[in-house]
């Protein structure tokens, strides 16, 4: 990433992606650059052009150096949802710790052989979701996870991707007995969350947090007072800014990986983090659906199985 005046960053494009990688405060800088203040925009240049002076640095010394003021890096530190400057220091020095470790990838190459391929993405999709599990908070997790436990009835909302995120989700809960909904259809969302009342909870996934069927989905289910998990990029988005409850997703996509591919399984693993706290916190109730759901499945393997033999 580069900012608007400073132009690009002045460590190595490697390096670049190995910080977004890491988590902690380069990501966040990254994905929620844009919708930061000019001055506050000025001390992350500082931060991302010169890491190793400004890990050194006192409160006061670093806002010297950017020109800046004490309260303007506090308010860059709450911008960035870090609980003050010593969790940005703290941040700051484990990525350069990672750096220094050489814990990097970098984005695939044409032809690159398939041994190659696998240990890109290997290292890509860890770095992900290593940037994932740190990204969210705790208690945004709980009330989420409380949320799904009490909801009467919880829909998922995605379009592309994130749509196959969505269907995965609600065959996930209604395993176990919840009443979930999902779709792929636009049109059919927009007329599934005119269903929803209080009570209910809506799941809704956009890696951008700006995708026009589902903000706009987002918008109806809010005006119905339905609580909304947000699932998104870190950072403030038209999406996230709908929901009472907001979770987050990583990604190292670059060039060759522009597909979707690292934001998908972080969703993935977002979803399945919920699911199974749920399932954790609500074994006994639960359980009896988890036994018929595989009894079900034994029984149409074996089902299949004699017809082969047939």
């Amino acid at each position: 990433f580069q900012s608007k005046a400073a132009g690009p960053l002045s460590v190595r494009p490697r390096e670049r992606i190995a910080m977004a990688a890491a988590g902690g405060c380069f990501f966040r800088i990254k994905e929620s650059y844009a919708s930061l203040s000019p001055k506050e925009q000025q001390i992350a240049d500082y931060l991302t052009q010169h890491p190793r002076q400004a890990s050194g640095m006192s409160l006061e010394e670093l806002a010297q150096a950017c020109g800046s003021s004490v309260s303007s890096v506090m308010r860059l530190c709450k911008a960035l949802k870090l609980s003050g400057y010593k969790e940005l220091m703290k941040s700051l020095c484990g990525e350069l710790s990672v750096l220094e470790e050489n814990r990097e990838f970098e984005d695939i190459h044409p032809g690159d052989d398939p041994e190659a391929v696998m240990s890109h993405l290997l290292t890509s999709d860890f770095g992900a979701l290593r940037t994932t599990m740190e990204m969210n908070d705790a208690a945004e997790l709980e009330r989420a996870v409380s949320l799904l436990c009490r909801a009467r009835r919880t829909d998922f909302y995605g379009v592309g991707s994130s749509g196959l995120v969505a269907l995965d989700a609600s065959n996930k809960f209604g395993r176990i007995g919840k009443v979930a909904v999902a779709n792929t259809d636009p049109h059919n969302q927009y007329i599934t969350s005119l269903s929803l009342r209080k009570g209910d909870a809506a799941v809704v996934i956009s890696y951008s947090g700006e995708t026009t069927d589902t903000v706009n989905v987002a918008r109806e289910i809010a005006a119905a007072g339905v609580e909304i998990i947000s699932l998104t990029k870190f950072g403030s988005s038209t999406i996230s800014d709908l929901a009472s409850i907001r979770l987050f997703t990583g990604s190292t996509e670059t060039f060759m990986r522009s597909g979707a591919m690292s934001s998908r399984i972080c969703q993935m693993f977002m979803i399945d983090v919920l699911y199974t706290s749920v399932c954790s916190r609500t074994y006994k109730e639960i359980r009896p659906h988890l036994e018929k759901t595989r009894e079900a499945a034994l029984r149409m393997h074996t089902a299949r199985g004699e017809t082969n033999k047939d």
